[in-house]
């Protein structure tokens, strides 16, 4: 099987119904990607793929096709996505456990909507739970990261 993630391509032997989470983590030993509840609730494993917010704990490396999985390793060589910038500068992370899942989930949300409402961050991230309840944090976070892209 062929996977393309991160812009670079990867041939793994491996069951077409392995998660994608597995494969990441057990195979290509990016492990930045969390295994959180194993049934697609919790966000802590979500990825990008083609760009769309995902679940890797549900999703079987066979639906991945063609398609290019983006991971938080991928997201930005030196943590200079504007996402990442933003989350540092108002220390939204306390365990960080979910912080991943939540980068991605909002990576994704501002790259369809460049200048998101409260209602468009609260519908979107409303499927990544953060156990420690940053979740005023990671709103004032993305509304950052939106002004840090379109300027």
């Amino acid at each position: 099987m062929n996977l393309k993630v991160n812009g670079k391509f990867f041939e793994i032997d491996i069951d077409p119904a392995t998660p994608v989470l597995w494969v990441l983590r057990d195979h290509l030993n990016l492990v930045g990607t969390k295994y959180g509840c194993g049934i697609g609730s919790c966000g802590a494993c979500t990825v990008l793929l083609n760009g769309r917010a995902l679940r890797s704990c549900q999703l079987p490396v066979s639906a991945v096709g063609t398609m290019e999985i983006t991971t938080i390793e991928g997201l930005s060589e030196n943590g200079e996505h504007p996402v990442q910038k933003a989350w540092l500068e108002l220390d939204v992370a306390q365990c960080g456990y979910c912080q991943t899942g939540q980068i991605m989930a909002a990576a994704a949300l501002l790259k369809s909507k460049p200048n998101p409402t409260d209602e468009d961050i609260e519908t979107v991230m409303s499927g990544n739970i953060c156990r420690c309840g940053t979740y005023l944090r990671i709103k004032d976070a993305i509304k950052k990261a939106a002004k840090l892209t379109t300027k």
